[in-house]
């Protein structure tokens, strides 16, 4: 987990883990270290007590305690009905979800088997030492919960394989995730490195006794030997897709700041990639501390979209699939970008991104909405109904990638249960030409969910998922369900005081 943020900054914060009261959805905007979370909005305390009123009542009827009617698929529902009648009819939930908890237990079972391909998933190396991910539990620990000194060692391993295969594959409905990295300046810095990621991906594709699992390597331009470590990758470490941030390394005011399109720079990378064969690459944007300009003089602006589209055109054998959909409005008050949406349908970079296809008649541009979705779904869900429906209209139902930034916000669950729930309201539908999202398991979710990414990888919903519905991650699965432990409902990161 890379921190942006100063001690000023961490002062106002607190671990995620430790602030709400476990619900299914969380209440409170969740930062993974790249930017400021906002203090949490009068509506989600609303949310967040109407959750628990709803807990406490239906609970209590079932014989449950809070926390276990949380735990459960009725917990679940009762969460999104919370959002529905604080911001309005977004999510689609029934009364009964709540209620009759067979009612609720069927509807997840029938979505059980939903091809769900996670584009973008995260866990940090068992040696990772960076204290600033520590920092917070330090703080809290000085400040407020002096019991905290004894389990920061805990908190780090909640960012380790071991509990990501819990949060990802036991806790969730994903069927296939895609371990990501990042870029820096010191590699000894790095939470993961490209030798770490193939090494997992081999080791728990043999323990699962199928392709559950594939991976990144981080492309660095710039940095001595960067070429070097692009052909050793190719040869030794054979990489399912490429990661990068243009923004250098996300730590620090990086030295190695780079364009999609400079020439002399990069274009010897993408030659390398299309001769492998390995032409998806994935490219960090958007998601910048609330103070960018202050905080990012001169490296900021390599965090936007205008470099895309010449890159997109000279290299069209290359899916660009540009992270977080360039998606930056949660980093002011949610409030005013939902102001701007509504009145004129533009959502700051996140709409540039939408339109390069259009005005550049390119097809090999997609945008993923890890973290993205996941921020504005708490926040602001017509908000959230609108970065989908933009993204759709402009680039193509089949151009946008399900991913969650996860295990940063703990299970991917909610997330999914949100994307699953989710409509347009029928207002900016008709404003601003957006079509309907539909069905759970509809065509535009299935898509999102997994169709459109799969192709890139060689993977195919029914010719590679249908075999491994009862490989070894399964039977485990089915040993995990049975124990009854359910999802803990953490998110991982950290939330404004």
């Amino acid at each position: 987990m890379s921190i942006w943020l100063s001690k000023k900054q961490l002062k106002k914060l607190a671990p995620a883990e430790r602030v709400g009261g476990r619900s299914p959805v969380p209440t409170r905007i969740v930062s993974n270290g790249e930017f400021n979370p906002l203090p949490q909005t009068d509506k989600q305390k609303r949310v967040e007590a109407r959750i628990q009123a709803l807990s406490d009542a239906q609970g209590k009827k079932l014989g449950l305690g809070r926390r276990e009617f949380l735990k459960s698929a009725s917990g679940m529902a009762a969460a999104f009905l919370a959002m529905n009648e604080v911001f309005g009819p977004v999510f689609s939930v029934a009364q009964a979800e709540i209620t009759d908890p067979d009612a609720a237990v069927d509807r997840s079972a029938k979505l059980a088997g939903q091809f769900i391909f996670d584009n973008q998933l995260h866990f940090v190396r068992d040696d990772y030492q960076n204290t600033g991910l520590l920092g917070l539990g330090q703080f809290a620990a000085e400040h407020w919960n002096p019991a905290m000194l004894d389990e920061i060692g805990l908190e780090l391993r909640r960012y380790q394989f071991e509990n990501f295969i819990k949060e990802v594959y036991l806790d969730s409905d994903t069927k296939i995730g895609l371990i990501s990295g990042a870029s820096f300046d010191d590699p000894a810095t790095s939470i993961i490195t490209n030798d770490q990621m193939a090494q997992t991906r081999e080791l728990f594709n043999r323990i699962a006794g199928s392709r559950r699992l594939l991976c990144h390597s981080v492309v660095s331009p710039g940095r001595d030997g960067w070429l070097d470590s692009v052909d050793y990758a190719i040869e030794v470490l054979k990489p399912d897709s490429w990661k990068g941030y243009t923004v250098g390394d996300p730590l620090v005011l990086s030295e190695y700041p780079w364009r999609l399109d400079d020439e002399d720079l990069v274009y010897p990378f993408y030659e390398k990639a299309v001769k492998a064969g390995i032409n998806t690459i994935c490219i960090h944007k958007g998601l910048l501390p609330a103070d960018y300009e202050k905080s990012m003089p001169g490296i900021w602006e390599y965090a936007k979209v205008d470099d895309l589209p010449k890159a997109a055109r000279d290299w069209p054998n290359i899916n660009f699939v540009i992270y977080h959909a360039a998606f930056r409005p949660f980093l002011e008050l949610p409030d005013t970008d939902a102001a701007e949406f509504e009145r004129s349908g533009y959502i700051r970079w996140a709409s540039d991104l939408a339109a390069i296809p259009g005005e550049h008649g390119l097809t090999n541009v997609y945008a993923e909405i890890g973290t993205s979705f996941a921020n504005s779904a708490v926040t602001n869900p017509r908000l959230a109904a609108g970065l989908l429906g933009t993204l759709i209209k402009g680039m193509g139902v089949d151009h946008v990638i399900w991913g969650t930034d996860s295990v940063w916000y703990g299970s991917p669950q909610w997330q999914i249960e949100a994307l699953r729930r989710l409509e347009i309201p029928e207002d900016l539908q008709r404003k601003f030409g957006f079509a309907p999202l539909g069905d759970a398991d509809g065509k535009v979710k299935n898509a999102i969910f997994g169709g459109n990414a799969a192709p890139f990888y060689d993977l195919d919903d029914k010719r590679d998922y249908e075999p491994i519905k009862r490989d070894n991650l399964d039977k485990m699965k089915d040993e995990y369900k049975q124990s009854g432990i359910g999802r803990s409902n953490v998110t991982y990161g950290y939330v404004s005081t």
